[in-house]
């Protein structure tokens, strides 16, 4: 059995901040849940452990949306925080801080790291070519422009990295680049830009990534792509316009969103020593108990990341943090992507599922453990498998768990009428061994758990559970009302063994934790709870813990989260190369017939939506762009700006004609249609191809 530790670890964990322009989805849950974990673990076991996380609030997407939507950028990230607080909390995901970017507290120790940083002489000023939207009329950052990676040709991929093929490069060696924003071709103009010479810290940042801080493909990954030659100047400014903070010794110049966005870490860090405080006084009366965290050796640093924020997470964060004086993490634990069914999240197929979507239909408790059985130590992707969620959510966690309280409380319930016996025995009876053998197993766990190794422990816990289901089946308590000692010998062992069981899961199912000590009369505030049995006890009236997944729940969820997919019938046709709102005006039908031979040279394709944004100069045009499979991508505009959010369009698949003539308007280039029915306005609904159905294929 795994005993407190000698020493009381002191442990700040964090997760990556989530951008405050959009909602949690099922793909974030992954990393909020796996850390979640991880802290109620520490925590547990009696570590001093603190879980911080923050809004990212800062960049050029907050300042368009604001504008969009003619509003300040503060009031809508104080409404993201809320949804996001929200949706973390429905989820027991507990943070001891969640805070926000956008604070007093970032803007000083940007302040801070900055001076070290010039005083180390790492920052140089050079003028660069950088993309720029004449539309928006701002300079793009890397995530705001796509086009063909320039290492191994693959189109659609963002201006910093290529998730193909993995390469880094600027935006400006994009192929065939399009702002994101508004569909436009970018222009290359020139600005100055501060870039920090993190090559200076080359011989450290290669002795840290060997210092056993990352998992061991993410060091090699980094020592083959990256150590191996000189580390490239970061550029960590943007010209104005940009919503950030602004550089204090370079007027017009804002810190990028990757220079603020990790000292949002500690920022927030920083808050909750003040809210332990009164909060209210002085930025720095109170910096003590913050430097306790972040200028101490003693306590360990852990982040929580997926795999795509890698180079940031352990490249330039440790390079700043080492510059400055702050405590470098002790680990980064990196996670993979999540795909679901088998496939990357798909608004179209109703798999791109947000959490409060999810909260409408399911148990939060469901995925907590199905993530938690998929979940390793390695950077290995997960699937959601909606079929594999729902048998093993009833077998493990109804069948092999729950059912050992529901086959046994009632026997010794008190104000249940059922309940022949008091509560527990006053001595624990003989088992046979099986409460020892699960008490032993506890270390293996808690070294699972320790290592992120969560599927390893799901497993070793689940074991423990089948001997015990096996005690109960073969013991039979239903059988024997007639001999009430035997009777509450036999549910003694068996609630003990469940009582086990929940301390081990109790990290992943901190509900069924609190049901467990209601039930029980008792508290399960430590892992070496699970090494002593549990008699003597009265037991309360057994209430449902956990019921089975109805299995239609994760279908209408899936149904719930699809983005208009209904439309049949006829052909509207809004991307004529007009100008002008005259082709949204339904036209009369007209007896005018054309021959087969003529119908047949329209080639009709499936096409994928991967952006869609509005036309500020036309009332009722969006901007598409249709992927149609490989490399093949054509620039639409459709007249369904009154029927369709562009936001909602994306992913979805589509009919359109490939083959139209080219069209210039003054928006830009039209290379095509889209196929819908309806009578124009509000009433137009967009074909919705079969499910089997992909970019590229042809409809006869």
């Amino acid at each position: 059995m795994v005993q407190c530790p000698a020493m009381t670890r002191k442990i700040l964990v964090t997760s990556a901040l989530p951008y405050a322009n959009g909602h949690i989805h099922l793909g974030h849950l992954v990393e909020y849940i796996q850390t979640d974990i991880w802290v109620r673990f520490q925590k547990l076991i009696g570590n001093d452990c603190l879980f911080i996380c923050a809004d990212d609030t800062h960049g050029t997407a907050i300042m368009i949306r604001a504008k969009t939507e003619g509003k300040k950028e503060e009031d809508i990230i104080a409404s993201m925080h809320s949804a996001h607080l929200a949706d973390f909390t429905n989820f027991d995901i507990q943070f001891d801080h969640y805070g926000s970017t956008n604070c007093p507290e970032n803007k000083a120790l940007c302040g801070e790291i900055w001076t070290a940083i010039r005083k180390a002489g790492l920052v140089e000023e050079k003028e660069i070519e950088q993309l720029y939207d004449t539309e928006a009329k701002t300079f793009l950052a890397d995530r705001f422009v796509k086009g063909i990676c320039p290492k191994c040709r693959k189109s659609g991929q963002y201006g910093d990295n290529c998730e193909s093929c993995g390469a880094h490069y600027e935006p400006t060696e994009l192929i065939e680049p399009v702002s994101t924003l508004t569909g436009t071709v970018p222009v290359i103009q020139k600005a100055k830009h501060l870039f920090v010479n993190i090559d200076a810290e080359h011989a450290f940042l290669d002795q840290w990534v060997h210092s056993g801080a990352l998992q061991s493909e993410i060091e090699n990954y980094l020592a083959g792509q990256f150590l191996g030659e000189p580390l490239h100047p970061w550029d960590i400014s943007r010209p104005a316009p940009y919503f950030g903070f602004e550089i204090p010794d370079s007027p017009g110049n804002y810190w990028y969103v990757w220079f603020d966005a990790p000292t949002g870490y500690m920022a927030a860090t920083w808050e909750w020593c003040r809210k332990q405080a009164d909060g209210t006084s002085p930025l720095n009366s109170d910096r003590q108990r913050f430097d306790d965290w972040w200028r101490n050796p003693q306590p360990e640093i852990h982040h929580f990341i997926g795999k795509d924020i890698t180079y940031f997470h352990t490249l330039f964060w440790p390079a700043m943090l080492k510059v400055s004086g702050f405590t470098l993490p002790k680990k980064v634990h990196i996670h993979g992507f999540l795909t679901v069914n088998g496939e990357k999240m798909s608004k179209s197929r109703g798999t791109f599922i947000l959490a409060s979507t999810y909260l409408k239909h399911l148990d939060p408790a469901y995925l907590r453990y199905y993530y938690a059985s998929k979940l390793s130590n390695k950077v290995d992707d997960i699937d959601l498998s909606f079929e594999e969620f729902e048998s093993k959510v009833n077998a493990d966690l109804v069948g092999n768990v729950v059912n050992l309280a529901s086959r046994t409380a009632k026997f010794v319930a008190q104000g249940q009428g059922a309940a022949v016996c008091s509560g527990l025995a006053a001595h624990y009876p003989e088992d046979g061994g099986l409460f020892a053998q699960a008490a032993a197993a506890g270390k293996e766990i808690a070294d699972a758990y320790e290592t992120g190794d969560y599927s390893k422990a799901m497993r070793l816990i689940m074991e423990c559970g089948r001997r015990a289901s096996k005690f109960i089946e073969e013991s039979a308590p239903w059988a024997v009302k007639d001999n009430p000692v035997k009777l509450q010998n036999i549910c003694t062992i068996g609630l003990n063994l469940f009582r086990q069981m929940v301390i081990y899961l109790s990290p992943v199912l901190p509900k069924l934790k609190m049901q467990t000590e209601e039930l029980l009369n008792c508290k399960l505030d430590h892992w070496n709870d699970a090494a002593e049995p549990l008699s003597g006890t009265p037991v309360n009236t057994y209430k449902h813990l956990m019921t089975r997944i109805d299995k239609t729940a994760a279908e209408k969820m899936m149904t719930d989260s699809k983005q208009n997919e209904t439309g049949t019938g006829g052909m509207h046709l809004p991307s004529t190369g007009k100008d002008t709102d005259e082709c949204l005006k339904a036209e009369p039908l007209v007896e005018q017939k054309i021959s087969i031979d003529d119908f047949t040279k329209v080639d009709l394709r499936i096409a994928r939506i991967i952006e869609a944004s509005e036309v500020k100069e036309a009332k009722k045009l969006l901007r598409l762009k249709l992927s149609l499979g490989g490399d093949t991508v054509l620039n639409v505009f459709a007249g369904i700006k009154a029927a369709y959010e562009p936001e909602k369009l994306v992913g979805r698949l589509v009919v359109c004609v490939a083959n139209l003539e080219p069209r210039q308007m003054k928006f830009g280039l039209s290379e095509g249609m889209v196929v819908a029915a309806g009578s124009g306005g509000p009433e137009v609904f967009l074909l919705a191809p079969d499910d089997g159905a992909k970019p590229g294929m042809r409809l006869h």
